[in-house]
């Protein structure tokens, strides 16, 4: 399953190191796959986003992240603060907006 857009490009931020954005993307990437339930809600941005909050810009805590979403989802959600209602609004003030593109945006080839 793919990582979001946003979720990816705050993981290049939070880790500029050389090699590293990468390797994590592939360990998101793989979450739903590995932990052997629930792969749609382990698959989804909030999971996703919920990893990288809760990481807080260390590698250690990303790792650890994981492990707890492999768990239990909804453990990770509390961990992040995106357990609650709020949780749209909160992804939108840690990752930016979700930009929607029109399809009469869209350049013909």
């Amino acid at each position: 399953m793919s990582v979001s857009g946003r979720v990816e490009r705050r993981i290049r931020r939070d880790f500029p190191g050389e090699g590293f954005a990468e390797q994590l993307l592939r360990l998101l990437e793989a979450l739903p796959e590995v932990a052997g339930y629930d792969p749609r809600m382990l698959g989804s941005e909030r999971v996703q986003a919920a990893v990288v909050l809760a990481a807080r810009g260390s590698v250690r805590g990303f790792v650890d992240a994981v492990q707890l979403a492999r768990l239990d989802w909804r453990d990770l959600l509390m961990a992040a603060g995106l357990a609650h209602r709020d949780w749209p609004e909160r992804l939108d003030a840690e990752l930016g907006p979700v930009v929607r593109r029109r399809w009469w945006s869209r350049r013909s080839s």
